[in-house]
């Protein structure tokens, strides 16, 4: 069966255009309009609403991309399974991930994966943690690295506890102390996550008996640590983000210590393609391999 249509369907839903989907599938635009008509005249409703900026679905075209997606995905495992019987190792794997896994982990893990199957194509798509989640369940992607405990419809696999902390600029009062009390951050400029960026924040401070004083708010753990080096406020953050690069700011522990666990969510592990099982199992290894580097460091001190 072909699924060249549902291919071309799909393509321009994830690029808003039919320009750009003929370009990335090397096809003549006339090529690309002609499949979305066929495929409309095919279910008798119209999929996509054309206009001067792009396309955008109809809401017929919604209910039926969920399962077009569900077929072209059963479509690559069938492929996968195929080349592996074969003793072929070929596919593409789709991640959803976010900022500390994309800087910390996936380099590594991609570098090592590369060496022992390079016919695999793996794809990152950056997000938070809601909209890695919505992929999931729209199987946009085939797992995702998310802080747990996420829905209970999806299978978790727990990798790293990975430390919350308190930072502040280097120049602060409390830069020389080792912990910080829930009462001294009420009494602080706090810069917050823009709220869906990062519900860890937001989970520490609901134990909190009174709520700190926000002052900014900002949607990248980047930007939040340059305003803190900057004096504008404290603010709360995973240890893992900050032992990517050297920063001008003081790590502090929590009054009650707080950790977030990170991990992998799928759909289903019974039902993952053979590149998909093959990249998780590389990955737990190299996550364990990770772990017995960096616990070897105390808090505050930013590893190699």
């Amino acid at each position: 069966m072909s699924l060249i249509k549902y291919e071309v369907f799909q393509k321009i839903v994830e690029l808003g255009s039919l320009t750009r989907a003929a370009e990335a599938l090397g096809l003549t635009q006339s090529a690309v309009s002609h499949a979305i008509s066929s495929l409309e005249d095919e279910f008798g409703f119209v999929l996509l609403i054309r206009n001067r900026t792009g396309v955008r679905l109809t809401l017929n075209g919604e209910r039926v991309l969920r399962h077009i997606r569900n077929l072209l995905n059963c479509d690559e495992q069938l492929k996968q399974e195929i080349d592996a019987i074969k003793g072929v190792e070929a596919g593409t794997i789709r991640i959803g991930t976010f900022s500390s896994v994309s800087i910390n982990w996936l380099p590594g893990i991609i570098r090592s994966f590369r060496q022992e199957h390079p016919l695999i194509e793996v794809k990152l798509i950056n997000g938070d943690y809601d909209e890695i989640e919505g992929w999931l369940k729209n199987g946009e992607i085939d797992f995702g690295f998310m802080s747990l405990p996420t829905s209970d419809s999806f299978e978790a696999i727990p990798l790293w506890m990975d430390r919350m902390v308190c930072i502040v600029p280097k120049q602060h009062p409390l830069s020389g102390c080792k912990h910080i009390s829930y009462a001294q951050i009420e009494q602080e400029s706090f810069i917050m996550p823009t709220k869906g960026c990062d519900q860890d924040v937001r989970r520490v401070l609901r134990t909190l008996p009174h709520q700190p004083r926000v002052q900014f708010e900002a949607g990248d753990d980047y930007a939040i640590i340059a305003m803190v080096e900057n004096g504008l406020g404290i603010s709360i953050i995973s240890e893992m983000i900050l032992s990517s690069r050297d920063h001008q700011v003081s790590m502090l522990e929590l009054e009650a210590p707080n950790s977030r666990s990170l991990g992998i969510v799928i759909p289903s592990m019974k039902h993952a393609s053979p590149a998909t099982s093959k990249f998780i199992e590389l990955t737990k290894l190299w996550v364990d391999n990770w772990r017995l580097s960096h616990e070897e460091f105390p808090l505050g001190e930013l590893h190699p």
